[in-house]
């Protein structure tokens, strides 16, 4: 590569950077989702006259951007509602891909000029999936009830796999001429499936086992790293499904990371995972909206006019699709769980349904798909189809982010749907049966040791009073030895705190949400301790 092509590339990566500084500090202002405002960004900035041609790479989609991207949002998955939601979480990941798969491959003959049924299937694999990067950006930011949102982010990661695997189906069949029996279909996905999972398991658990042994921030957040493409190149090289090795790598680690990583290195992890993900999310979202010179210029002989007509009308009809699929499958699954699973489940609020179906989002992983497609096909044909499915996709990309990403926080409110309740809950009483905990270990450390100095029953008397929610203004100062004393026992009672926290998962008792939550006060609690401004929580 010449030093001129380097310099120039340094120039784009440094504009995409201000470009998402400058629309997202904008969005914070005018309390706008960032992914949205950037794409509407990219939209805009791509026609000015002069604006750098910034084309999207699949290979850097796929290699650069999407493992640490999965493996952030699959971190804050949660596994208790992931378990508790399965049903409704397959039938959306594999049901709703298959029936957006056969429905475009069934209609598109008769909607779209020059589509038969196959290239309907690949239309339908490029757009069926949700995109995981998407739903974690704007599901979260728009005040989504934490159900739905752990609904949307995992259908949207484990659907990622499914429609892979049809993308690679949709080729075989346009490109050998031969379709994939149902058995085959099946193995190919468990075996993609379960194979990931396996890969991304051992990982973790290697990765594990070793961080044990290590506790330097900047050594594990670069483990952290290098585990998200590790698991993708590694599930990929053995032809398993690498998405499925980064979600199941990062969900492992995720679970076990309490019990082997220090407050001080969660506390860093965290802040540069934040900053590597908005980073990376800003690219991809600015990206989105600079391909629109690209997408458009491909396509010849037909109107803008028509185009922008085959946009909307595509776009409407793939949302019908899934508002449809999306009712039919929440009673399916109620009826499976009353009447299969003899248990007694909640009857669906059609608002809280509706509000799902609306949050399918696609992302930058069905550009990338699209983009992907072959442009020959054997014995030197062209696929002329290639031009109108990026166009298509890209219009779906548009539609879903900014009209349904925007209406979104609109919608929770008239269907007063912004209700955290039962999260409150779970917080409240973690944090009573944290504070008892302490309280208990204070006393027993105090019994034990004889002591007879003020410390503990002070620190007892600080715990009682976050116990019964009196705030405490005053805290004892101590120096010298009562000093290092004190801050042992306060160590002492943070981490009885936080076994407590952890057993309260494992329970099942709290989700990962509320322990992340009170895990994070804790380790403030210990950082200030540690710069001597301790001050209870």
């Amino acid at each position: 590569m010449t030093g001129a092509g380097v310099q120039a590339e340094e120039g784009v990566f440094l504009l995409l950077l201000v470009f998402v500084v400058v629309f997202a500090g904008l969005a914070r202002q005018l309390k706008v989702p960032y992914p949205i405002l950037l794409v509407v960004a990219g939209l805009i900035l791509s026609f000015i006259p002069g604006m750098p041609r910034i084309g999207l790479d699949p290979n850097l989609v796929f290699l650069v951007f999407l493992p640490p991207l999965l493996y952030s949002a699959a971190w804050t998955l949660s596994w208790r509602e992931f378990q508790r939601n399965f049903v409704s979480i397959a039938m959306l990941a594999v049901g709703l891909v298959l029936f957006t798969i056969f429905g475009l491959a069934w209609a598109a003959g008769s909607l779209l000029p020059g589509f038969d049924w196959k290239s309907g299937v690949l239309l339908g694999a490029v757009v069926a999936a949700t995109d995981a990067i998407a739903a974690t950006s704007i599901a979260r930011r728009v005040g989504l009830p934490q159900r739905i949102v752990d609904i949307l982010e995992a259908e949207s990661l484990v659907n990622d796999g499914t429609g892979l695997l049809a993308l690679q189906f949709g080729l075989t069949i346009l490109l050998n001429g031969r379709t994939p029996s149902f058995i085959e279909g099946i193995g190919q996905l468990v075996f993609l499936t379960c194979g990931g999972v396996a890969v991304g398991l051992a990982i973790g658990a290697v990765i594990a086992w070793f961080e044990r042994w290590v506790d330097d921030g900047p050594i594990e957040i670069v483990i952290s790293i290098l585990a998200s493409y590790g698991a993708y190149l590694l599930g990929t090289r053995l032809h398993v499904s690498g998405v499925m090795a980064v979600i199941a790598c990062s969900m492992y680690m995720s679970r076990k990371s309490p019990e082997y990583m220090s407050s001080q290195v969660r506390l860093q992890a965290t802040a540069v995972w934040d900053a590597l993900t908005f980073i990376l999310n800003g690219i991809v979202f600015v990206l989105i909206g600079l391909q629109l010179p690209y997408v458009v210029g491909q396509i010849v002989g037909i109107s803008h006019t028509v185009l922008l007509e085959y946009g909307i009308g595509f776009s409407a009809a793939i949302i019908a699709l899934r508002m449809t699929w999306v009712f039919g499958e929440t009673y399916l699954a109620y009826a499976v769980k009353r009447w299969v699973q003899n248990l007694q489940p909640d009857k669906p609020q059609p608002r809280r349904v509706f509000i799902i179906g609306w949050g399918g989002m696609r992302g930058v992983l069905s550009l990338a798909a699209a983009v992907s497609l072959p442009y020959m096909l054997p014995g030197g044909r062209t696929f002329p189809q290639r031009s109108m499915i990026i166009y298509l996709a890209f219009c779906l990309i548009v539609a879903t982010l900014i009209i349904q990403g925007l209406t979104l926080p609109w919608l929770i409110r008239i269907m007063g749907l912004s209700d955290s309740s039962h999260s409150t809950r779970e917080e409240q009483e973690a944090r009573r049966v944290l504070a008892t905990e302490a309280i208990i270990h204070l006393h027993r450390a105090r019994s034990k040791n004889r002591d007879t100095s003020p410390i503990f029953r002070e620190l007892i008397d600080q715990y009682q009073h976050r116990l019964d929610t009196i705030p405490l203004e005053q805290e004892h100062t101590a120096t010298g030895r009562n000093l290092a004393q004190r801050n042992e026992a306060v160590l002492a009672a943070l981490q009885a705190e936080r076994d407590a926290l952890i057993r309260l998962r494992n329970e099942d008792q709290i989700d990962d949400e509320v322990l992340r939550t009170l895990q994070r006060e804790l380790d403030l609690a210990e950082s200030r301790m540690h710069t001597g401004s301790m001050t209870f929580h």
